[in-house]
């Protein structure tokens, strides 16, 4: 009944999929969000998923395979890191990714990223990545870092498509709108690349104060939602 719900919703809400081949006619950013132990490795904490998980662990192999063809091709990438004070709250969500524990480091398949030359590692303390970006003297690592590359477009991938995800490319849509990210042209999210978590509805009805979150659904809301606001979602990245 449930799944029957589901594919009901998705069909009035389509989203129209494209396939999109890389190539090096024009400069291409990848950006990671939050693929963190704290959201994707099993037990890390108070966010991470309590089993294994099959959507999660597809991004994470998705990403690692993504990470090794731009490093080969020495393409810029910008890894944004959920990263907490313990004593600044992030409301509605329990302490979680608080700075220096393994929760907030990246995840054991990703590790290496951390030595790579082209990559941009940049902890973040919201939920907002393009917010997360800003320095204290007002300006954003993530608009320097498009400039400086002189990226015209990016791919983007992490957890969860309808929030961190999706606040990010909402943000960043409309810093391009507003000319603010030039030369800065499309934003691409890879479905395959995304993942959210799973709180269905007969879990979250015997907690307190949860609110039902299905995995599948609000994947695809969150895809949905940002292909609305003028995003491209595709289901397959290729190289020239």
């Amino acid at each position: 009944m449930v799944s029957s719900a589901v594919e009901l919703l998705k069909n009035e809400l389509p989203l129209n999929q494209e396939a999109v081949v890389l190539s090096g006619d024009g400069k291409t950013g990848l950006v990671l969000v939050d693929l963190v132990n704290g959201f994707c490795t099993v037990g890390a904490g108070n966010l991470a998923p309590r089993q294994p998980d099959e959507q999660i662990a597809r991004m994470v192999d998705e990403s690692d395979k993504l990470c090794r063809v731009f490093c080969d091709k020495k393409w810029p990438i910008y890894a944004l890191l959920d990263t907490h004070h313990p004593d600044i709250p992030e409301p509605p969500y329990p302490p979680h990714c608080i700075a220096g524990t393994d929760e907030a480091k990246l995840v054991p398949e990703l590790a290496w990223l951390e030595k790579e030359p082209n990559v941009t590692l940049r902890c973040k303390d919201c939920i907002d990545g393009f917010l997360g970006s800003m320095e204290k003297d007002g300006s954003n690592l993530f608009v320097d870092w498009v400039k400086t590359n002189e990226i015209r477009r990016i791919l983007v991938l992490g957890i969860c498509t309808d929030i961190c995800v999706l606040d990010f490319v909402c943000s960043t849509l409309s810093a391009r709108n507003r000319g603010f990210l030039r030369p800065l042209e499309d934003v691409i999210v890879y479905s395959r690349g995304c993942a959210t978590y799973d709180l269905p509805t007969h879990i979250a009805r015997a907690a307190k104060d949860a609110v039902a979150h299905p995995q599948d659904l609000m994947h695809h809301i969150g895809l949905y939602l940002a292909m609305g606001r003028g995003a491209k979602v595709v289901s397959e990245v290729s190289f020239e």
